[in-house]
């Protein structure tokens, strides 16, 4: 299990980049003991939300699969719009590691950043649990127009998302563990 935490778009940002580097090999170790799962590989990206959309609707395609022009377009309308409201994002890629984009306009002080982190390091811990992966391929596929699935999938998707959600939200007190007040 390798981390690596870079920036994408930002010049600018050295002193934000430095408090990731900080903070990201202590919060994979807290998030690995707390949370069931196997931490998988993890490129920690900080980007702005323009940023932040491009490499989501590319990470996406990539495990998708083929996705055609029309298709890709409305990911990136959708992905524009959600990256306006998220401080970070957690997408599989198809090599089995997974890309945690975090928007540094959403995350300005250390705290809020240790909250997000620990947020979507979870999100990375359930990516590596049994179908989790697959399921949200399947998903991705359907959303692309690929391959469609059943409504029963669907919904059975969006159940397991929202648990997945509150899982991670609770989570979040583990960001006390690297700053301390953080969700406070």
């Amino acid at each position: 299990m390798t981390t690596t935490v870079s920036t994408h778009k930002i010049p600018g940002y050295g002193a934000t980049l430095r408090t990731a580097k900080r903070l990201t090999d202590p919060a994979v170790r807290l998030v690995g003991r707390a949370v069931p799962g196997r931490m998988p590989n993890v490129q920690i990206t900080l980007t702005s939300e323009r940023g932040m959309a491009e490499l989501a609707v590319a990470a996406e395609t990539a495990v998708a699969g083929d996705v055609d022009r029309r298709a890709r377009s409305r990911a990136e309308r959708a992905a524009k719009r959600l990256a306006r409201d998220i401080a970070g994002r957690a997408i599989p890629r198809p090599d089995g590691s997974v890309l945690v984009l975090v928007n540094v306009d959403q995350n300005t002080t250390p705290a809020a950043f240790a909250i997000t982190l620990v947020h979507e390091l979870v999100h990375a811990m359930q990516l590596s649990r049994k179908n989790v992966t697959e399921r949200i391929v399947r998903d991705l596929r359907d959303a692309y127009g690929i391959e469609r699935q059943s409504r029963r999938d669907a919904r059975d998707h969006a159940h397991l998302l929202e648990q997945e959600e509150r899982e991670a939200y609770g989570s979040e007190h583990l960001a006390d563990q690297l700053v301390p007040g953080a969700t406070t």
